[in-house]
């Protein structure tokens, strides 16, 4: 089955926010269309508009002629759109078989009763294995294969349902090369079949590859579509970010501290997140980590903090080795660290502000291991005065401020533990613009107090404006690194997909 789809006018918008606008466009069958754009530029709402997720605010759209309202994602997959997402759905206790046709196994009656058709679900299985051009056993166990074989195996699920749109979230992401290349043969025997498929990658060097198309999209507009055998990596780049992407930050002067490193990385390694990671961080340094989705920013800093265990190499603080390292560990050397995801591992949401402020220095206020709120109040009160944290009253709970509040809420909680590193992790997710401002300001100040920082966040721009310098990390290594003051966006997100 193939299929061509069409949209018109096709917008969505929550409130005053448009995540896509009047997004118009056909996608011709028997290809492979890549959608590219940086985050929040809309093409994860067109995915999700067409996979029955969201329902358009305005605009249609059409599959073969024939006009496509999904209003659930049971009625995308009745139209025969099947998504395969970039979090597996397979159950690693079953078999390739079971999984592929679970809760649709193929049944027998036997004296009146129903049950399981070993022989068929099996045979099933590996006539489509075979025309994909998978050589798996269908009996084995999933947890007994490699991510990238698990990822052909969700793909080849999503074929069984015979499939006329096949959309693809980043399928590389957790892929090595050699599995990378296996999945691009898949797809490419798909295509010669008649699938369409839509592509959503981050890694601008398998386009070329892959994609047929690319579709690009920016502030949730289309900007352009173009064949891939007639663009280059700059254009695309260039499309997706526009004239800003070309502007030169102006040149400022560094807040890069003298003396010895304050921390130092040697070769660091966790398997399957990161690999021999080595970096010097300065004193009243703000030290960026670029990279996209999946490259392993935040696994890195969890096992320097010690959240995470280590398989091997170094971690020197202030000259000292970090024997056996965990948050306790280096908590007490002088580590702070904000992480990616505020509200279920930041902050305790019943707890009031005044709480919130104080957990990571009961240490240092209840050394006897009494706890009293006139020991951690001058702490709290002073978190409030000089990062601006708007409350009524400090016993509220933390839930009741802004999203920017909360975060100077674990920004302080950190900063009253008299910390020598912090680590930054996606430090503006989810404020506004002011709020990033004002907490860009805080680590700026505290830098020029002599904090040293790692500073890690998607939005790369961000990272050209706070970071003295930027380390790029690809596929869980450490590419090389840039100097803010030299690199426009256009050329640190190309490093990002690429590498140096």
């Amino acid at each position: 089955m193939t299929a061509v789809v069409e949209t018109k006018d096709l917008s969505k918008t929550y409130g005053n926010v448009v995540a896509l606008d009047a997004f118009t466009h056909t996608f011709e069958q028997s290809r492979i269309h890549a959608l590219m754009g940086k985050n929040g530029s809309g093409k994860s709402t067109l995915v999700k508009m067409l996979s029955g997720v969201v329902q358009p605010t305005t605009g249609s759209m059409s599959l073969n002629g024939q006009n496509a309202v999904f209003k659930s994602p049971r009625d995308a997959f009745e139209a025969n759109v099947v998504t395969v997402h970039q979090e597996l759905s397979l159950v690693p206790e079953l078999s390739v078989a079971e999984n592929i046709f679970l809760g649709r196994l193929p049944k027998r009656t036997i004296f009146g009763i129903d049950r399981i058709d070993w022989k068929s679900a099996f045979r099933k299985t590996g006539d489509l294995l075979d025309r994909m051009g998978l050589d798996i056993d269908p009996a084995t166990q999933i947890k007994t294969l490699s991510v990238g074989q698990q990822q052909t195996i969700e793909i080849a699920k999503a074929m069984s349902f015979d499939p006329a749109l096949l959309l693809l979230d980043e399928p590389t992401s957790a892929l090595a090369s050699k599995e990378v290349e296996m999945l691009f043969t898949l797809l490419r025997t798909l295509k010669e079949r008649g699938v369409t498929m839509m592509y959503i990658s981050h890694r601008l060097s398998e386009l070329a590859e892959i994609a047929d198309t690319v579709t690009v999209l920016r502030d949730g507009h289309h900007i352009a579509s173009v064949e891939m055998a007639q663009s280059s990596s700059q254009e695309i780049v260039g499309m997706m970010f526009g004239d800003v992407a070309r502007a030169i930050r102006p040149a400022r002067t560094a807040r890069t501290g003298s003396g010895d490193p304050i921390l130092q990385v040697r070769n660091l390694t966790r398997e399957h997140a990161f690999d021999d990671i080595s970096f010097d961080l300065h004193p009243g340094e703000v030290l960026g980590i670029a990279g996209m989705l999946g490259a392993g920013r935040t696994e890195l800093l969890r096992g320097i903090f010690g959240a995470d265990p280590v398989d091997s190499g170094e971690i020197i603080v202030d000259g000292q080795k970090v024997e056996a390292p965990s948050p306790r560990t280096t908590t007490g050397l002088g580590l702070g660290y904000t992480p990616e995801n505020r509200k279920e591992v930041g902050l305790v949401q019943d707890h009031s502000i005044h709480n919130n402020l104080s957990m990571a220095s009961l240490r240092k206020n209840a050394p006897g291991g009494f706890i009293t709120k006139s020991a951690e109040r001058p702490g709290v009160e002073k978190q409030i005065e000089q990062l601006h944290i708007k409350v009524d009253g400090s016993d509220d709970p933390v839930s009741s401020l802004s999203g920017g509040n909360q975060q100077k809420v674990v920004i302080g909680n950190w900063l009253n533990t008299d910390p020598k590193i912090m680590f930054f992790d996606e430090p503006s997710r989810g404020v506004d613009v002011h709020a990033k401002q004002q907490i860009f300001q805080i680590i700026w100040e505290q830098a020029d107090k002599g904090l040293s920082s790692i500073f890690v966040s998607t939005e790369l721009e961000e990272l050209l404006d706070v970071c003295d310098r930027i380390l790029i990390m690809k596929d869980g290594r450490l590419e090389g690194e840039l100097d803010p003051a030299k690199t426009d966006l256009t050329q640190l997100y190309a490093a990002c997909m690429e590498g140096l």
